[in-house]
């Protein structure tokens, strides 16, 4: 189970369907430009691959700021519907920890909404040490 970095245009079209089980928003006509944007923005995509496709994809931006010191947070994390249960988003978690600790990061961050739905993400959240650490606002202009 290797993760993979994308860096390809075959890279992001393998990742495409994981990114869109989670961003369903995200429709094929504005997939490969939002995916630039993204990239371009100090994130990277990590992938496992099956069959020739993503069965999970990790999307995580790096940076620095006055309250969390120098930081990773990882804004996506999906997983194919037919390949959940079988250890790819967690083998991605682990690898963006490790990646984190070689590259000196001091934290790692995420948020995850609070829908049944997201009863095993927040399990394999915990799973992997992460803390509840704060409620997030927001306000949609």
């Amino acid at each position: 189970m290797n993760v993979q970095i994308a860096t390809t245009p075959a890279d992001m079209a393998k990742c495409r369907r994981a990114i869109q089980t989670l961003r369903p928003k995200l429709t094929d006509d504005l997939y490969e430009e939002a995916i630039r944007l993204t990239l371009a923005d100090n994130r990277m995509m990590v992938f496992v691959e099956t069959d020739g496709e993503a069965a999970a994809v990790a999307v995580f931006e790096y940076g620095y700021n006055l309250f969390r010191g120098k930081y990773l947070y990882i804004d996506d994390l999906s997983t194919l519907p037919e390949h959940r249960g079988h250890g790819y988003a967690g083998r991605l978690v682990d690898w963006i920890l490790d990646y984190a600790r070689r590259e000196g990061y001091e934290e790692v961050h995420l948020d995850s909404g609070v829908t049944e739905a997201r009863t095993n993400a927040h399990r394999l959240y915990l799973n992997k040490r992460f803390q509840v650490a704060s409620l997030h606002f927001s306000i949609k202009l």
